[in-house]
């Protein structure tokens, strides 16, 4: 058996873990007690499903087992989406006990932890990423929802999994896009705290992108890791955990203004990383170098750092507005004194703003 991380999500009697490795679908003996109860709904997408989907569920032969496949993509984080997950679980006769599985990556994983905290409010959920960004962020830290036309993850709930099982060996299937959009988040955990980890990246850039599988899995360890901690403090982002957020109100508001799937998860946060750090140089919060240095990275990695050029600025700044860290209002922004230094600023102008997105 291949050697296999573990990282603890410690939050008491619902401490759950994390499981890092090369082959561990297959393992599932390492993992199958996570899943409990008779009913198990395994939920993919058309892409992920073919290759995966039939090794989850030989885990699920004492169970009543289902599988339910949506279409690839931000649009299947919906309404419709929930319903059908529900009618799937009401067809099955789930009850209280009954366990939903994701397989797929960061839509997936929000779309079945949603449906999850719903049915009979509150069954348990397991996390199976096959992406990259999945693996670094959104199967950690039981933040799940679904989107609405006027912004992304409107609607939602904190749910924890019971389990993240992260199979390094899907990434051998990732798109060389998707890679890129998973490696954002990973210099997000360098960039608000971590600077000795930027470097690491700054130094490994080559190697991750030709999918180093030691490179790949420290830099996936040490981003669990980094955030397991955060949530572990501060679970529902009450305070740290906002911070986690740095480049995501910006990001959001593209994906949103620019319409769901134009632009990858990982690319409108790398922007909006970029948007972040220059807004912190504008504002005097931090030195340009810092800002030059996160854009040479990400540029490295082969991601964008600058707005589509056909983006209405006023509708990314009404968009902005509806980002769930503001109060009372005002708009509250994850900005940076420098790399590996980042703080919430409350009350950030929106002329700031303006002047950030327009400017070249």
């Amino acid at each position: 058996m291949n050697d296999v991380q573990e990282i603890s999500v410690a939050l008491g009697t619902r401490s759950y873990p994390i499981w890092i490795g090369d082959g561990l679908i297959a393992q599932s003996e390492r993992w199958r007690d996570s899943v409990r109860g008779r009913h198990v709904l395994l939920i993919s997408d058309e892409n992920v499903a073919p290759l995966y989907a039939a090794e989850v569920l030989k885990t699920f032969d004492r169970h009543a087992a289902s599988k339910l496949e949506f279409p690839a993509g931000e649009l299947s984080k919906s309404f419709e989406a929930c319903e059908a997950i529900f009618d799937a679980l009401a067809e099955m006769g789930a009850s209280r006990d009954a366990t939903i599985v994701a397989l797929g990556g960061g839509v997936i994983g929000d779309l079945a932890g949603f449906a999850a905290a719903c049915w009979m409010r509150g069954i348990a959920f397991v996390q199976i990423p096959t992406t990259l960004l999945a693996m670094v962020d959104s199967s950690v830290g039981g933040k799940t929802a679904v989107n609405l036309p006027q912004g992304k993850n409107l609607v939602g709930a904190f749910h924890q999994p019971r389990a993240v099982v992260i199979d390094t060996s899907t990434l051998v299937t990732l798109s060389d896009r998707e890679l890129r959009s998973g490696i954002a988040e990973v210099v997000k955990y360098g960039a608000i705290a971590n600077a000795e980890f930027f470097v690491w990246l700054e130094a490994n850039a080559n190697a991750l992108l030709a999918r180093d599988a030691h490179a790949l899995a420290h830099a996936i360890a040490v981003s669990c890791r980094q955030k397991a901690g955060v949530v572990a403090r501060d679970e529902t982002e009450q305070g740290e955990r906002a911070l986690l957020n740095f480049g995501h109100t910006f990001g959001h508001a593209l994906e949103a203004v620019s319409g769901y799937g134009q632009l990858l998860h990982g690319e409108a946060i790398a922007i909006g990383m970029c948007l972040a750090a220059k807004l912190s140089a504008t504002m005097n919060l931090a030195p340009r170098e810092d800002f030059d240095r996160l854009r040479t990275l990400l540029r490295t990695f082969g991601l964008p750092t600058d707005i589509p050029g056909s983006l209405d600025i006023e509708a990314v700044i009404a968009a902005m507005r509806l980002d769930k860290k503001n109060i009372s209002g005002r708009l509250r922004l994850i900005l940076w004194r420098g790399i590996g230094r980042a703080e919430i600023v409350g009350d950030v102008a929106e002329d700031d703003i303006r002047g950030v997105l327009s400017a070249p």
